[in-house]
């Protein structure tokens, strides 16, 4: 016991400076994971139950490892944020309408945005009297959802004009076969289409800031919208994008119906049970992992990933395989993804928890699998008059999506068929 209670579990430490010391941190705190899983495992195999002691210390190095990986996240994120409004990155027509905007934005002056717009043909100005915002705050804001929202960092992203995209997909090729020198030569098969539709769907939010706190010089406006918006859309697009039911949203992955990966079909997702209801198989339990990473053809493989919660992972970072090593790896280095039997591992708690008949891990090409479609052009419309003394900025975006490859995607089923 007093071995035990010598190492705790590892602090949750200010945020560091840097993300080398951030990943310096994550790394002590899987060392101290392994360390008490080992501990626990034996305790199981000597007295057939771990010590209750072992199990809460497992709990809260778990809680510290997730905790840990956010703040190497945020780092990561605060790196590749672009900054906003710097020289050079566009021309004279890009700064006045970058000034143009921000009067719209504190003193609701139209006058510069009207004038820009229509001299430049713009078809952002609509009946609604809404308006495009500058280029820099919709760059910001589309590349902060593509690290907070996993599926939209891993799917393809199009950017479209109209209200929806049709795209055509070959479902089989064209038929072939094999003839003597002069042998006849009937006709072949043509190769079957399928039809996908994507929809775009309003995403709005509508922060209110005061009348005072827009004539601070000091306040940095477009950091502000971006910040107030980019959180909620990116929750939204998150859950969407998983589990929408394609009713004013998106469809997510999970919303298709999913068959037997052994009775797959065109229109659905293959699955691969566990072979026990809620959890994974007592015996064996990362072969369904295995099961599901051969289930998809090679060409998918190559560009792969497994999606799941962060409880999800908890309870994969416990399986070892027939040699003992862990099959859930540490990221090799700060800014890089953890990996599960090699393939990277994407964190999106959207995912459903571990429970009888749930589809709580995916393994694909999403990128290949899942798409994406933006209406270009975020819109902000001002309103200084509905919510006195505040003033409200109704933000709007149109964004759609879908499964576009069905053979590409496919989850883990915790039921025993």
């Amino acid at each position: 016991m007093s071995d035990m209670t010598a190492k705790t579990a590892p602090e949750i430490k200010a945020v560091p400076e840097t993300m080398t010391a951030a990943f310096d941190d994550f790394m002590e705190a899987f060392e101290a994971f392994k360390e008490t899983n080992d501990r626990r495992l034996g305790e199981i195999e000597a007295k057939f139950s771990d010590d209750v002691v072992t199990r809460d210390k497992m709990d809260r190095i778990n809680r510290a490892m997730d905790e840990q990986k956010k703040l190497l996240d945020q780092l990561v994120l605060k790196k590749a944020r672009p900054p906003l409004g710097r020289s050079g990155a566009g021309g004279p027509d890009t700064a006045e309408h970058k000034a143009a905007f921000e009067n719209y934005i504190r003193r609701g002056d139209e006058a510069g945005l009207r004038e820009i717009e229509a001299k430049a043909m713009s078809v952002g100005t609509g009946a609604d009297g809404g308006y495009l915002v500058p280029p820099e705050t919709d760059t910001e804001i589309g590349r902060r959802l593509s690290v907070v929202s996993p599926i939209r960092s891993l799917a393809t992203v199009r950017q479209v004009s109209g209200a929806v995209l049709k795209k055509p997909f070959s479902t089989s090729g064209m038929a072939s076969g094999w003839v003597a020198e002069t042998a006849a030569r009937p006709q072949t098969g043509n190769a079957q289409l399928a039809e996908l539709t994507f929809p775009t769907m309003e995403l709005y939010a509508m922060p209110a800031a005061t009348q005072a706190l827009l004539d601070d010089a000091a306040v940095d406006i477009e950091a502000w919208i971006s910040g107030e918006v980019d959180t909620v859309f990116a929750e939204q697009e998150g859950t969407a994008f998983v589990s929408g039911d394609g009713t004013n949203k998106p469809k997510g992955f999970l919303a298709y119906s999913a068959v037997a990966e052994s009775s797959w079909s065109w229109g659905n997702l293959g699955y691969i049970p566990t072979g026990a209801a809620g959890a994974f198989a007592a015996s064996g339990a990362s072969d369904v992992l295995v099961d599901a990473i051969y289930a998809l053809k090679a060409g998918y493989r190559r560009n792969a990933n497994f999606v799941m919660n962060r409880k999800t992972q908890a309870a994969v970072r416990k399986l070892k395989d027939a040699d003992g090593r862990y099959i859930w790896q540490p990221p090799a280095a700060a800014g890089q993804a953890a990996t599960l039997m090699g393939f990277p591992v994407a964190e999106a708690e959207d995912m459903p928890d571990i429970a009888a008949g749930s589809l709580s891990i995916a393994f694909g090409d999403f990128r290949a699998g899942y798409l994406v479609v933006d209406r270009t052009g975020v819109r902000v419309l001002r309103d200084p008059y509905s919510a006195k003394p505040y003033v409200l900025f109704y933000t709007t975006k149109r964004v759609g999506g879908g499964v576009q490859n069905f053979e590409a995607i496919k989850v883990v089923k915790f039921g025993v068929s």
